[in-house]
């Protein structure tokens, strides 16, 4: 299946939507610290609802430990200035789709990073910024799994 991996995220509100992503969809979830909240905060336990336990979530203390990991999987950096579109990726299990925190996505120093494969981006509207993180996340991982059939993790 697919590693969501976030890197620094900020907001405990987009952790636990992805906690229930991981868990409704089977894809992994890997955090890289420093979090900018605490896994007990009350936001994250609401956003994830009772998800918390069916989910796979692995906390990692830096980049390099996290992609050690979850090595060999392709690592695909989503960001809004990426070359490539989302789906014109043929998503692989184990593949790693990366996130940056909120508000600033991912810093030159991991879009740069030599494990990167490719950096991605999904459309959006002239002018517009980005989206948000859990929301990014969640159309990147459909589209992954959706290119697989749907198959159930094994």
């Amino acid at each position: 299946m697919f590693r969501i991996l976030f890197f620094e995220p900020r907001i405990a509100g987009n952790t636990g939507a992805a906690i229930r992503l991981a868990a409704v969809t089977g894809a992994e979830l890997h955090l890289v610290e420093p979090l900018g909240f605490d896994l007990e905060e009350s936001k994250l336990r609401r956003a994830g609802l009772d998800y918390h336990d069916l989910a796979v979530m692995t906390v990692h203390p830096n980049l390099d430990a996290a992609l050690e990991a979850l090595a060999p999987g392709r690592v695909f950096a989503f960001t809004a200035r990426g070359e490539q579109v989302y789906t014109d990726v043929a998503y692989e299990p184990g593949d790693v789709l990366l996130f940056g925190p909120e508000p600033t996505g991912l810093p030159p120093e991991v879009l740069d990073d030599p494990r990167v494969e490719a950096r991605v981006r999904l459309p959006m509207l002239p002018g517009r910024r980005s989206m948000n993180l859990a929301n990014t996340a969640s159309v990147a991982v459909f589209e992954a799994w959706r290119q697989q059939g749907f198959r159930l993790p094994e």
